[in-house]
């Protein structure tokens, strides 16, 4: 459930599944909407079935979610890496804010 990612400057990022598929870099049909701010929730437990080298670009990750359209740059991956704390932190705030959560909604 998490990407080991290392760069040639020696920095070593650690992210979630849950993190990479919020911050996607792709636009998504299951993103929601509020108030013109793109909100990705209900997506704690989801996982990596596989990723793709594109090139010397970024790679291609496949969610369990079945969503693979976002390429991720490995200048993107650096960013997530480097702010991964604010940018988890702000994930947070914003589901609070609208009342959401990282749980998936249950079935009824």
């Amino acid at each position: 459930r998490c990407v080991e990612v290392q760069f040639a400057d020696g920095s070593t990022f650690h992210l979630s599944a849950e993190f990479l598929r919020v911050y996607s870099p792709a636009a998504d049909s299951k993103i929601r909407s509020i108030a013109g701010e793109k909100v990705i929730f209900g997506r704690r437990h989801v996982g990596i079935m596989s990723a793709e080298s594109i090139g010397n670009y970024g790679v291609r990750i496949l969610f369990d979610d079945l969503h693979k359209t976002g390429i991720f740059t490995w200048d993107y991956l650096h960013h997530l890496g480097s702010n991964k704390f604010s940018l988890s932190r702000n994930y947070i705030k914003t589901l609070r804010k609208h009342g959401l959560s990282r749980d998936p909604q249950r079935r009824k």
